[in-house]
């Protein structure tokens, strides 16, 4: 029994790394129908839901907490609404292989940030190293082809890099701002979903936003894959291996997804990634394993 208990975190490390890995793929679907405002609306919806009711369980929700709205409203918009917002644009413009490896690159982001913003972080040798490696990754994977189907935009890699920016800046604002004020995890996520989604709300052009229930494939993977699985349930996911593994081993986890949704792409989509992509994919980790201590 208790060498079930022992294995259990690190069974659920792998299942996140594969449901975050899927979400490439996922808005990939949906962005072929709606737009990808209204795919990060319906994503942060049905994500919030068992958020939600997972904080309400655990009793972590208080009246209070709402004087510290200013500081969920600015993690609604970088950690929510504009990081979902230019993962889907970015998807809907590359292969979800190679949106998935840029992914990779999102501690590299968060390092560039907080050496920028947080006084107390160094900017040593080899981590200087990791970020030349990992931006010659970026570089390399966003190259032009002389093929329209294999283009890898640059647009679509521009996006990636801006969310990415946009989760890392939310990093450094969580540390600085939001670890003091010493509040449950799950209530915080509740409160940046619940925010990101009222501006969603407020913002998004819905016109045609109904057209993904005509795929059955597509609204499954938005509702079940992206929203509740890739968003609700990964979050809950998310704050149990923190809870047994520890925050520093539970961040981990971000390797694996860009791996996930390669092989997504390659073997179960038939996307044609190329040796170079892999090539570059290998840049990104090996840069982002130089920025660890």
């Amino acid at each position: 029994m208790t060498s079930h208990k022992n294995h259990l975190p690190l069974l659920i490390f792998a299942i996140l790394g594969v449901v975050w890995g899927s979400n490439f793929i996922y808005m990939k679907m949906a962005v072929d129908l709606i737009t990808p405002g209204q795919v990060v609306l319906y994503r942060v919806f049905f994500g919030f839901v068992p958020v939600l009711a997972y904080a309400g369980m655990r009793r972590d929700l208080r009246l209070g907490h709402l004087r510290h709205a200013h500081h969920f409203l600015v993690m609604s918009v970088l950690a929510t609404a504009f990081y979902y917002y230019c993962f889907a644009k970015g998807a809907s413009l590359l292969l979800s292989g190679i949106a998935g490896a840029v992914s990779g690159a999102i501690p590299l982001f968060a390092f560039v940030m907080a050496v920028i913003f947080i006084p107390e972080e160094k900017a040593t040798v080899r981590k200087l190293c990791g970020v030349l490696v990992a931006l010659a990754g970026v570089v390399l994977i966003s190259r032009p082809t002389g093929h329209e189907v294999l283009t890898t935009n640059l647009e679509g890699v521009g996006y990636m890099v801006a969310g990415s920016l946009g989760v890392g800046a939310s990093f450094v604002y969580a540390r600085k701002f939001i670890v003091p004020l010493h509040i449950p995890a799950a209530a915080l996520t509740t409160y940046q979903l619940g925010f990101g989604l009222l501006i969603l709300t407020l913002f998004t052009n819905t016109s045609g936003i109904g057209r993904i229930w005509t795929s059955p494939h597509a609204s499954a993977g938005l509702v079940v894959g992206l929203g509740l699985l890739g968003t609700g349930f990964a979050y809950i996911l998310y704050y149990y291996i923190v809870d047994t593994m520890g925050a520093v081993a539970a961040s981990s986890v971000t390797y694996l997804p860009p791996v996930v949704a390669l092989f997504i792409g390659v073997l179960l989509v038939g996307e044609p990634i190329t040796t170079a992509d892999f090539a570059a994919t290998g840049m990104i980790f090996v840069g982002v394993f130089l920025l660890k201590e």
